[in-house]
């Protein structure tokens, strides 16, 4: 068994807190328990009652070494290493450490976010009451120790006189024998004192507190890693959950070797941030998050570590792999020698998608495959840069987008198209992500959002082969005139004509129905018949009527159906050309509507743009 269950009392889990025999994981968020929270957490231990159960770590392992931090409120002297790292119960801890046995206020906040500074009080007499409520007796005072309790009794306790005349417990002191036995003697021997409410008090109230027991999971050194994260995840349900890149930054974070060499942590989020600074220059990649980046590291560091060991195969075994497990096992070495490799791939990647034309991250159709493009061009290299590598990489990315493989498990996908695609670019054969790869001709007609991953490739085909606006019409749209003049997919056949025509929303909404224009253009078309705003746009640009028709054809759109505002003969033209598109970029033939129908009820409701 990789785990124990004991019973502890709190007392000597606040005790090693104290002393920094337990402390956090780095990769713990800071987080405070609100002012109500922590006293009904101090009524619950007062009456004795369960609050749950708790969860520490062993450290000394050789697989699991993480930087710790002392439990805040824990006064720890530099280079105390703790035995344990608490894994779950960080607040309930942190609260009891600070009330229970700090010397000062509680760091807390009320119930809007406010930040305060309490101490924490049990007035003895009306815990004592069998009509009181637990909670009601324990008191809440700020910092000079003047408040009101529980009745609206203008209370001052800013002297130990004044807790004596009271009847106020402070349990700052409960586990400091010494004080709790100065604060005993003083009450007894005080004008105030109430000798047989002490002693009640003292026979339930405090002997609770004395006994009080935790149960606490303890994890062994031996736990493996992605067990840690994984239990994390599902036990620490209160807080929030662990990822991959946090726990990581707590391994690399303890890696003494760096630390020796250049005499400070290895702090993997500031390395993320300056990252994702340069980042934001290329926008289709503007967007990759953490565990993208680590898992394209990942997939490019596991492959040249393990090619060519027996039984690996880029058909049936690749060497590659991103499971969270490989992630958590990323020595800080090999993330730091493919890192900056990484970060190229992906500047090549953001270039590779202008040419598919995907601009922006909001337009990329799958953020995940990005991945595995990085990754494919750190392992090729200039390998890629040849027009018959990059017509293989554009096919494979668009059986992907258009075949809507990466909706599913990453972990089998991204290694597999990794080593898959490195071998075709090399002479090898079809990856089985393209041999794969279907597009169903009905798909056409249920794409109505950018939810659709197919969606935003059906678009991006119309942008990569050269599309101009209706009326600036001097250049193709690219990313610069998207940004320019905030180009954006708009309906062609406007909704309120839709509407009156009883045209369904399905086809109204389908991606057939939709192209991208300048803001200005969609404006100028408004809600109008296609045959009016055509007339418009006509005279907005001082044109001959074949002038604005041959700008409209570059989006795949027969301008004759327009001016005949023929919505049926439109959508079905169309259609025929927007499949064309589709099977070119998958250098394969779709599945026929009559072989594979589809209608819009087939697939869960999309939310509207």
């Amino acid at each position: 068994m990789l785990f124990e269950t004991n019973p502890v009392n709190l007392r000597d889990l606040v005790t090693k807190a104290w002393a920094g025999e337990i402390q956090l994981p780095d990769f713990q968020r800071p987080w405070k328990w609100d002012d109500e929270r922590i006293m009904s957490l101090l009524a619950t231990v007062a009456l004795g009652y369960p609050l749950g159960v708790m969860m520490t770590l062993e450290t000394g392992g050789s697989e699991l070494q993480f930087k710790a931090r002392p439990i805040e409120g824990a006064s720890i002297p530099d280079g105390v290493m703790p035995a344990e790292l608490l894994m779950d119960g960080q607040q309930r801890l942190t609260s009891l450490l600070q009330a229970l046995a700090s010397e000062d206020p509680v760091d807390t906040k009320d119930a809007r976010g406010m930040k305060l500074l309490r101490w924490y009080y049990v007035d003895m007499a009306r815990v004592l009451n069998p009509d009181a409520d637990m909670k009601d007796a324990i008191v809440s005072v700020p910092t000079d120790r003047k408040a009101l309790d529980a009745s609206g009794k203008r209370v001052d306790l800013s002297t130990r006189e004044a807790e004596f005349a009271a009847g106020m417990f402070p349990l700052r002191v409960v586990y400091d024998s010494p004080a709790r036995g100065r604060w005993r003697r003083g009450y007894e021997n005080s004008d105030d004192s109430h000798p047989d409410i002490w002693e009640r008090f003292e026979a339930t109230v405090l002997n609770n507190i004395d006994i009080y027991q935790i149960p606490v999971i303890r994890l062994d050194k031996a736990t493996p890693k992605e067990a840690v994260c994984i239990v994390f995840e599902y036990v620490n349900t209160k807080g929030v959950q662990l990822t991959t890149f946090e726990l990581l930054t707590a391994t690399y974070a303890a890696n003494r070797e760096y630390s020796t060499e250049h005499g400070e942590d290895f702090h993997l989020p500031a390395e993320w941030a300056a990252l994702k600074d340069r980042l934001a220059r290329h926008n289709a990649v503007s967007e990759i998050d953490d565990t993208d980046f680590l898992r394209a590291v990942c997939l490019v560091s596991t492959h040249f570590r393990r090619r060519g060991r027996p039984g690996t195969d880029a058909f049936t075994q690749p060497a590659a792999s991103c499971k969270r497990s490989d992630i958590l096992d990323l020595e800080l070495s090999e993330y730091r020698r493919w890192a900056p490799d990484i970060e190229s791939g992906l500047e090549w990647s953001a270039r590779f998608l202008d040419r598919q034309g995907i601009f922006n991250a909001r337009d990329v159709p799958y953020r995940t495959q990005i991945s595995s493009l990085a990754a494919i061009r750190t392992v090729l290299g200039a390998e890629t840069d040849s027009p018959e590598a990059e017509g293989k990489i554009a096919r494979w990315y668009w059986c992907g987008v258009l075949g809507e493989q990466y909706s599913g498990s990453l972990d089998s996908r991204l290694p597999r198209d990794l080593e898959q695609v490195a071998e075709w670019v090399r002479g090898g054969r079809e990856p089985a992500s393209v041999t794969e790869a279907s597009f169903n001709a009905a798909r056409l007609d249920t794409m109505t959002t950018r939810n659709s991953a197919a969606y935003k490739g059906v678009y991006a085909l119309v942008l990569m082969q050269g599309c101009y606006d209706w009326i600036f019409y001097s250049e193709p749209i690219d990313a610069a005139f998207c940004v320019d003049q905030e180009a954006d997919v708009g309906l062609i056949f406007p909704k309120d004509w839709c509407v009156k025509n009883h045209i369904e929303a399905s086809r109204r909404d389908s991606i057939v129905n939709k192209t991208i224009l300048a803001s200005r253009t969609r404006r100028i078309m408004g809600n109008s018949a296609p045959s009016d705003y055509l007339a418009r746009l006509q005279t907005e640009v001082g044109l001959p009527t074949n002038w604005i028709d041959d700008t409209v054809s570059t989006h795949l759109i027969e301008p004759a159906h327009l001016h005949a505002n023929d919505f049926d003969k439109f959508y079905l033209a169309r259609s025929a050309a927007l499949l064309t598109l589709i099977e070119e970029a998958m250098g394969k033939r779709a599945v026929s509507s009559e072989a594979a129908p589809e209608t819009i009820e087939d697939y869960e409701p999309e939310q509207p743009e």
